[in-house]
């Protein structure tokens, strides 16, 4: 993008920027006059930095089986975040002032501080940008809205230049990536260049029109999806390690307080995972060790578990009615929340941990998005869009273990009360929670249940059912006690 930027630039050095993903279309003519409009109609432009149009997909796989099309969110978060400083900038459908692009503050900041960017020295410029005097000639007339356009007469005649700005080593010793352009230091770059221009003081502007105004491919299939989650997930988790945190930008920026915690609601997804996972051992755990860790239903202290339970489900539940959606793609999401934490969310933090004490260094993984159906409904198996595929990715094997666990400490739990039935008789079962629990747990992982007796590529392969073997028998032997 940060290439992208600077040959525009040499080239037309347009003052607005519309940035979208390849795999995107332009689906109403009319967004950009919608967009104009937020971005020239109000009264003070630090009102609009940037108008942000959000993602929509074109076959839509029906009842989102893959949780990826993320409807409520777009409507419950991306609308509230209209009363703060604004919506995220989310990487494509993005229509940009070119001088927030390029670091400037918005006036009103930059007249108390006195920054007008606009009395930046040639050399302070060519610092920045990088030795193209074509390049720093249009930045100084992005900044200062004194110094006139100048008319391009022939624009073959800077391809030559483009080709210079556009050289792999034109960057170095410049300040792209950290001051100007699209930021680097994350998988999420598109997250953190939003979160810098909401640092500088600007707001910004949903746009969200009737048809959409840019229509996209979504991922289909296991891995493409838990890929996707994965590199969005390890890209939070690198901003909020790094020296970016949103935290640090609120503390010396103008970063709004409860824009930060807007941000941090992202930036812990894969915080939660290794959180969820001890939850999510807890009741295979105590069925192999014949331990309860929930109340009895007698007890007066489990209406409270009952209650927490419930009004966090009906709450959820609700949401998605309201954005009227169905009660199955209400399920499909909470399904796809426990595998992504268990699977994508979890190597993305051991990733990030890895990462930050120096041991390993994170891989921007490429999503593979497969054209998919429009009705979703195909009239085989082998091609339907909706089955969870597989393949030998390790996403895939702390969800597969989880699975075989949750199977065998329910037939160890079943065969021990069994034992107890038929030798003592009358017998007080003492871990129906738990059992609920890890039936619950298999009804979420219902689709590795099917992949573990699947076929062709619906079926989980072979080696990653052996090294899912290997990780709960070394469960089940550091659980057995004395």
């Amino acid at each position: 993008m940060n290439v992208l930027a600077r040959v525009s630039a040499v080239m037309t050095n347009a003052p607005i920027i519309l940035n979208v993903d390849c795999d995107m279309f332009v689906n109403n003519p009319q967004v950009v006059l919608h967009a104009m409009c937020l971005l020239l109609g109000f009264d003070d432009e630090t009102c609009s930095g940037f108008v942000q149009v959000p993602q929509r997909f074109y076959g839509k796989l029906k009842d989102d089986p893959f949780g990826n099309q993320m409807e409520v969110l777009r409507e419950k978060l991306f609308g509230g975040l209209a009363g703060l400083q604004g919506i995220f900038y989310l990487g494509t459908g993005c229509f940009h002032r070119r001088k927030i692009i390029y670091g400037v503050a918005p006036a009103s900041f930059a007249a108390i501080k006195h920054e007008r960017e606009g009395s930046l020295s040639y050399e302070d410029l060519l610092t920045k940008f990088g030795a193209s005097m074509e390049l720093v000639e249009s930045s100084r007339n992005i900044y200062s809205v004194e110094i006139p356009p100048k008319p391009m007469i022939d624009i073959t005649s800077r391809i030559q230049v483009a080709k210079q700005v556009s050289t792999c080593n034109y960057e170095t010793g410049t300040h792209w990536g950290e001051e100007i352009g699209w930021s680097y230091g994350s998988m999420a770059e598109d997250i953190l260049t939003g979160q810098r221009i909401h640092s500088a003081g600007w707001k910004t502007t949903l746009l969200d029109t009737n048809p959409p105004a840019f229509l996209g491919c979504a991922p289909t299939g296991g891995p493409a999806s838990l890929t996707q989650y994965k590199r969005w997930a390890t890209g939070v988790l690198e901003i909020l390690l790094g020296q970016n945190n949103p935290i640090i930008a609120t503390t010396f920026k103008r970063l709004q307080f409860r824009q930060c915690l807007a941000y941090l609601v992202l930036y812990i997804w894969s915080m939660r995972a290794p959180f969820e996972l001890c939850y999510a051992l807890l009741g295979p755990f105590c069925l192999f060790r014949n331990h309860s860790f929930l109340l009895k239903a007698s007890n007066h202290g489990f209406s409270i578990q009952l209650a927490l339970f419930l009004s966090y489900n009906i709450y959820n539940f609700v949401e998605y009615k309201e954005c009227g959606l169905s009660a199955r793609t209400w399920w499909n999401n909470m399904r796809m929340q426990r595998i992504v934490s268990i699977s994508s969310w979890l190597l993305a933090f051991l990733s990030v941990v890895l990462k930050t004490i120096g041991l390993s260094k994170t891989v921007f993984e490429v999503t593979r998005k497969d054209k998919s159906t429009s009705d979703g409904d195909p009239s085989t198996h082998e091609t339907d869009p909706g089955w969870f595929t597989f393949d030998s990715s390790p996403v895939f094997i702390p969800v597969t273990a989880l699975a075989i666990l949750n199977i065998v400490t329910i037939a160890i739990g079943v065969w021990r009360h069994a034992i107890f039935w038929m030798t003592i008789g009358n017998h007080d079962c003492q871990n129906i929670g738990e059992f609920v629990c890890c039936g619950l747990m298999i009804l979420y992982l219902w689709p590795f249940i099917k992949g573990l007796v699947g076929r062709g590529r619906y079926a989980i392969p072979w080696n990653v059912k052996l090294k899912a073997w290997v990780i709960v028998v070394a469960f089940l032997y550091f659980c057995r006690g004395d």
